[in-house]
């Protein structure tokens, strides 16, 4: 899945440090750690555990899809923020930038050109 096209990108935060990158790509999800935060041990999920390797996903990671939100939420959220609410990659970066239910939190990659 690495050489494939990205689409849009995310950084990810845990307790406002960088931890990593989550992508969505051509054929799915991946999800890297960045290399100084993997020296502090902590991974951000008990399934997506500390590693060099990416994590790779047809789906987005069920950790990333469990802060979504759902509903009456996730219609309200749809409308203000006009997108999709299958778009789970767009709402999760419409939703989880600050005050996240847990330490985790996602904000739009700005300097990736391929975020849309």
């Amino acid at each position: 899945m690495n050489k494939e096209k990205i689409y849009r990108s995310a950084k990810v935060y845990y307790k406002d440090e960088f931890a990593g990158v989550l992508k969505e790509a051509e054929k799915g999800y991946i999800f890297q750690y960045d290399k100084d935060f993997m020296k502090k041990n902590i991974s951000i999920s008990v399934t997506l555990p500390v590693q060099e390797e990416p994590f790779e996903s047809e789906k987005l990671f069920p950790f990333f899809r469990g802060l979504l939100p759902e509903g009456w939420y996730l219609n309200i959220v749809s409308t203000t923020q006009h997108v999709d609410t299958k778009d789970w990659f767009g709402v999760l970066l419409a939703t989880t930038s600050v005050d996240t239910i847990g330490a985790v939190t996602v904000r739009k990659d700005t300097h990736n050109k391929n975020n849309g």
